[in-house]
This record gives C-alpha cells, structure tokens and sequence, in this order.
C-alpha cells in the first residue's frame, strides 16, 4: 500500500517563505515522478512544480523563480521551497507520486494560507 503525507502548510505574511515536505511509503520511491499541485476554494485542482526521475524539474508560469521542487530519494521524500509567496498562492497544496500507467497516488492535501 502506497501512501502519500504532505506536511508543512502554515499560515504566512505575503513576502514569506515555506517548505513542504512528502513523504512516500510502501513503495521504491526512485521509480516514481513526483509533483505538486494546489487547489483554491472554487478552483480547479492546478499543477505547482513536477520532478522526474531524473531529477528534471517543470513549474508553470505563476510559479517558476519562487518555488523549487527537490528530492531525496534516500528519505523518500519530495520538498517545495515557496519564497515570496503571495495571497493568490493560498490553497490546500497536494503531492502526487505517478508511476507510468502502474498507478498515481494523492496525499490528504495541506494548507498554505499566505495573508496581505
């Protein structure tokens, strides 16, 4: 059984920064893509930062020279450095582990919430 944990959602003043962390389990945690993803209050759920098993990383536009994804395959764990975060950033941000056509799994999701 695979499971996914995100942690490190705070609350924080606009300008701040933050580090989530996923841990995976149950699993060979080198095999999978890993990614990050938010989701809004009315929202569709949107994609923050993905990093491949070779390390190659993807951010979209809203993000990309604020928020770096990184792993540690030795701890089975995927990070997201937030810095200069804005209220528009406030969401509950979820990690996914993807691997291929094999199966993707989401953890519970955790909060960040960026006050003006």
């Amino acid at each position: 059984q695979v499971q996914v944990v995100e942690s490190g959602g705070d609350l924080v003043q606009a300008g701040g920064s933050l580090r989530l962390s996923c841990a995976v389990s149950g699993s060979i945690f080198s095999l999978y893509a890993m990614g990050w993803y938010r989701q809004a209050p009315g929202k569709q759920r949107e994609l923050v930062a993905e990093i491949a098993r070779d390390r190659g990383t993807n951010y979209p536009d809203s993000v990309k020279g604020r928020f770096t994804i990184s792993r540690d395959n030795a701890k089975s764990t995927v990070y997201l450095q937030m810095n200069s975060l804005k209220p528009e950033d406030t969401a509950v941000y979820y990690c996914k582990a993807s691997l291929g056509a094999i199966g993707v799994y989401w953890g519970q999701g955790t909060q960040v919430t960026v006050s003006s």
